[in-house]
């Protein structure tokens, strides 16, 4: 996991909130809708934040489709939140949910 994703993850903590990292496509070799599903459905989740890597790059347009409507179809309970870097993911998260 890169650095920023871990200095990012780390603010949960700080702030006294769960949180679970879904990183996908990395490598190249993930069925990424299978393993976006199964995080999904892990457990109820108050906010699914989608990374800025995946929302503003034109050549993942595809992939934000895919993860839009698995959040809506598998956690429609869930706000959905964008970041734009890695260690904005609390702030993200925390505009939709409550703390502590």
């Amino acid at each position: 996991m890169s650095d920023a994703i871990e200095r990012g993850l780390v603010r949960f903590e700080e702030n006294g909130v769960g949180v679970q990292a879904c990183l996908v496509g990395l490598n190249g070799s993930d069925d990424e809708e299978m393993v976006i599903t199964a995080a999904l459905l892990s457990r109820p989740w108050e906010c699914v934040v989608v990374g800025g890597g995946v929302c503003s790059a034109p050549e993942q347009l595809e992939l934000f489709e895919v993860i839009i409507n698995l959040v809506r179809r598998c956690a429609p309970g869930a706000a959905i939140a964008f970041n734009s870097t890695p260690e904005d993911t609390f702030d993200a998260a925390a505009r939709w949910i409550s703390s502590g």
